[in-house]
């Protein structure tokens, strides 16, 4: 910050940099939880596991609900967002998100069945390489998406499974031990899947210099972008990454349950004969409607679909993609980095804090995620922060993840957050 301690430690500071926003008008076009108190708005830190409802949803449904009326099946054709297109009418969006070509992202399914289908696409171990490295204390599904895939090809995952962990008496993992790790193991290991941020402690890896390391070892680069999607800057086709898999209820506001997305770099979509289980909706547009036998896959990320397009579970998406659309994703990052630098500030200057930050304080090694780490005690607090009108989840054993979301939260939610967690 180029001001002094105190000036940012105020209201008015705080305020002012609202007025300097030029995407603070979109806080208003989100719903915002009622505030137990009722007596001033709810604090909503919480888009790293649920994203708030944008206000013209609604009217998404209610086309698609009044297109099912009108048209029925001829909707799938004539709906002014045709259902038999409508997963390729978010590419655009994703695409840009994502840092990749539109041919490379798909909407499907959701996060832990997307993994599960590229991984019979991507892992195909063999006696000598077999080998899984993920972050130890990754997000459970990934640990049993990897466990079970492991035992399902007749592994011991006890041995199968590599885990990468932090050294004794440290929150984050340091990255040259994930680079030293992949070549010590580099004859037997078949893939890397990391999350691109740790979902307990904020961490954003280097997914770049990893993906360049996998290779080096004659690996597959794989990540889960649960919390890296519409959050950190991606350049997922630059990178090289082979594939990534994303839930869509987070940062991009989906609505829960919207259906989940996923990357396959190009060099692969365009393989036909890579390994995948098939499905009509993944068969080539060509010959779809021939009804015949043998599997076309099309020539894309799609060509991993399997069933007919889940509008439905896709309409919230589209949603909230046309305000990132409007916003841009690099004017929502570099405020995503005001935000959380501001925050890291503030909470640094809180006195006799009961609290450790456990996310990096580089600010290129973390994005909209600080983890508060109170331990066990600290869930009393949490219920506090509750009662006080702030959103933000508790995570065993002892965190607190707070995530300001640049597209709806300000600069005064923070100071608010900031001054209410001193109080208390």
């Amino acid at each position: 910050m180029q001001v002094s301690t105190i000036a940012t430690a105020t209201l008015a500071y705080a305020q002012q940099k609202d007025r300097e926003d030029k995407l603070s008008s979109f806080r208003s076009r989100f719903y915002f939880p009622q505030n137990p108190r009722g007596d001033d708005q709810t604090i909503y830190f919480c888009g790293n596991s649920l994203g708030l409802q944008p206000r013209h949803t609604a009217d998404y449904f209610q086309q698609e609900l009044q297109d099912w009326q009108n048209l029925a099946i001829h909707g799938y054709w004539q709906a002014r967002n045709p259902w038999m297109t409508f997963p390729q009418s978010l590419r655009p969006s994703l695409s840009r998100i994502a840092g990749c070509l539109e041919d490379e992202v798909t909407v499907m399914n959701a996060l832990t069945v997307n993994l599960h289908l590229l991984l019979l696409s991507f892992y195909r171990p063999t006696q000598q390489r077999y080998k899984i490295m993920i972050e130890a204390g990754a997000f459970p599904s990934d640990q049993y998406s990897v466990e079970t895939q492991t035992a399902w090809h007749g592994f011991n995952p006890a041995d199968a499974i590599i885990e990468i962990r932090p050294r004794e008496g440290e929150s984050t993992i340091r990255e040259e031990d994930i680079l030293q790790s992949i070549d010590q193991h580099k004859d037997s290991l078949a893939l890397v899947l990391l999350g691109g941020i740790n979902y307990y402690t904020g961490q954003l890896f280097d997914m770049a210099t990893i993906t360049a390391a996998t290779h080096k070892a004659g690996a597959i680069a794989g990540f889960d972008l649960a919390h890296a999607i519409g959050n950190a800057p991606l350049r997922l086709h630059d990178w090289d990454v082979d594939f990534a898999v994303w839930c869509s209820y987070k940062y991009l506001n989906g609505g829960p349950g919207a259906a989940g997305g996923a990357f396959i770099h190009e060099r692969f979509i365009k393989d036909t004969h890579l390994p995948r289980l098939g499905g009509w909706w993944g068969n080539d547009e060509n010959s779809r409607f021939k009804m015949e036998k043998g599997f076309i896959p099309k020539p894309t990320a799609e060509g991993w679909s399997m069933s007919t397009a889940q509008v439905f579970n896709m309409v919230g998406l589209k949603a909230s993609l046309a305000l990132f659309d409007e916003a841009g994703i690099n004017n929502l990052q570099a405020k995503s980095r005001q935000l959380t630098e501001y925050l890291h500030h503030l909470l640094s200057e809180i006195d006799n804090p009961t609290f450790t930050i456990i996310t990096p304080s580089e600010s290129h090694r973390r994005a909209a995620q600080l983890s508060l780490y109170f331990g066990p005690e600290g869930k009393p607090i949490h219920q506090r922060m509750i009662d006080a009108g702030i959103v933000v989840d508790w995570r065993e054993p002892g965190v607190v993840r707070v995530a300001p979301a640049p597209m709806y939260n300000s600069f005064e939610d923070v100071y608010r957050f900031c001054n209410i967690l001193q109080q208390i």
